[in-house]
């Protein structure tokens, strides 16, 4: 089992808008035989660590998987959480969206800078 983390991201708002509205999470399980599993967790940061998102996704063999979550906060932190015979070919990345849902470039992860805890 391996748990991923983006580390906290700072999202306050410029010119009165947050940067980021929503992230998109893909997720891609490059095993073309065993599935996998990956659990989902979105904490808004305001103070304390609050809990807002928790979603287990299964991955079959080469599927990919895209989720929308709401991220209009001003931090936020998604944790994952990837298990099953497939967990090391199962990649992940985080992309922040703006409110007419554009790519934000600073705020996007892939698999290779997420953190691992």
């Amino acid at each position: 089992m391996a748990v991923i983390s983006t580390g906290p991201i700072e999202n306050s708002p410029v010119n009165g808008v947050r940067p980021t509205q929503q992230v998109t999470i893909k997720m891609v399980n490059r095993d073309s035989v065993n599935s996998a599993t990956v659990l989902i967790q979105g904490y808004f940061l305001n103070g304390s660590r609050t809990l807002y998102v928790l979603e287990e996704v299964l991955l079959t063999p080469n599927e990919v998987a895209t989720r929308n979550h709401y991220a209009n906060f001003d931090a936020f932190e998604f944790v994952f959480t990837t298990s099953g015979p497939a967990e090391e070919s199962t990649e992940i990345s985080v992309w922040g969206r703006n409110e007419s849902g554009q790519l934000i470039s600073s705020q996007r992860l892939v698999s290779d800078e997420q953190l691992e805890e």
